[in-house]
């Protein structure tokens, strides 16, 4: 989530975590998404991969001043990320791709049309993938983009579209939900888990709908977002929302995206720092010091670990 919202969101959904059998079993250790190339010293958030995960696309820069960048994986690892064609000239972030990776969408302030110099805070936009190339990117229009505050969008399986809006400008953001049907976006509905008042963000749906994992926030705390996820339910509602643990909320957390085979590898945000043990060896502190400088430094970056052990564990029925 972008760093203005991040503090317009402060603070964890305490109701959440309050609420009985909520909390998975301990989960694996995140682990740093390829550090000093993908994962750098600037804010690095969002990664959205071709479904053969040989290329990434990803935010970069501070939600204010963002840029799109692309890498393709290699024999020796991740290339050295360069700006997307579509990207550059104004502040574009959070991108996300559709599970088939024929198009990506992403939050941008660039106008309607050429010329234009009325500049949206936050709507989506839609780029179709063809090949190794790009199209030219598309606004979503006024049905997706009912505000100026339209952010942090996730692709269905079928199309349909996941985002973050008020409903009123003095309430939280909530996610919203978007049917894709004949080739149109259908009116949003918003998504609910049955706790009110609470602010649910960047959420991350899988492509059958089946989990979504989301950052929660308790509106007024100073406490940071936390990972959750939950899974749909056989009346078609939700389930109570799971909290991902300590492991994985660790620091300020947020901006879940799915990835891997068959997306079941979690990819997330958070600006945690890698503790150091004082004393230390000299030769240590050469080690320390060139990892701060490659990405360790309190800044925002990409961890990923596999949610086998909390989909192994999902609630029956």
């Amino acid at each position: 989530m972008i760093p203005s919202l991040r503090h317009a969101a402060a603070g964890l959904a305490l109701a959440l975590m309050a609420a009985p059998a909520l909390a998975a079993a301990p989960g694996p250790t995140p682990q740093i998404f390829s550090p000093g190339v993908i994962s750098g010293p600037a804010n690095d958030d969002a990664p959205a991969f071709t479904p053969d995960g040989r290329t990434v696309v990803f935010g970069s820069g501070p939600g204010t001043n963002s840029t799109l960048l692309i890498s393709h994986r290699t024999k020796t690892g991740w290339s050295q990320p360069a700006v997307a064609p579509f990207s550059g000239e104004w502040n574009d972030q959070q991108p996300a791709m559709s599970p088939d990776g024929a198009f990506l969408v992403f939050i941008s302030n660039r106008p309607l049309a050429a010329g234009d110099k009325t500049h949206p805070g936050g709507h989506v936009w839609r780029v179709e993938r063809k090949g190794a190339g790009w199209g030219e990117p598309i606004h979503l229009g006024a049905v997706v983009n009912a505000n100026n505050a339209i952010f942090a969008p996730s692709v269905a399986g079928d199309g349909s579209l996941y985002f973050i809006r008020k409903a009123q400008p003095s309430e939280p953001f909530h996610i919203w939900r978007s049917q894709y049907r004949d080739g149109q976006y259908q009116e949003a509905t918003p998504v609910s888990f049955g706790v009110a008042g609470d602010q649910e963000v960047d959420p991350a749906v899988a492509p059958d709908e089946s989990f979504l994992v989301f950052a929660a926030a308790k509106a007024g705390s100073d406490a940071p977002e936390r990972l959750f996820i939950a899974f749909r339910q056989g009346g078609g509602g939700w389930g109570k929302p799971i909290d991902l643990g300590d492991s994985v909320n660790r620091g300020t957390t947020n901006g879940p995206r799915l990835g891997g085979p068959g997306h079941l590898t979690l990819y997330f945000t958070s600006d945690r720092v890698t503790p150091v043990k004082f004393p230390r060896a000299r030769a240590q502190a050469a080690i320390d010091l060139a990892r701060t400088r490659s990405w360790d430094n309190g800044a925002q970056n990409i961890f990923s670990v596999p949610l086998s052990s909390w989909l192994d564990a999902r609630p029956k029925g």
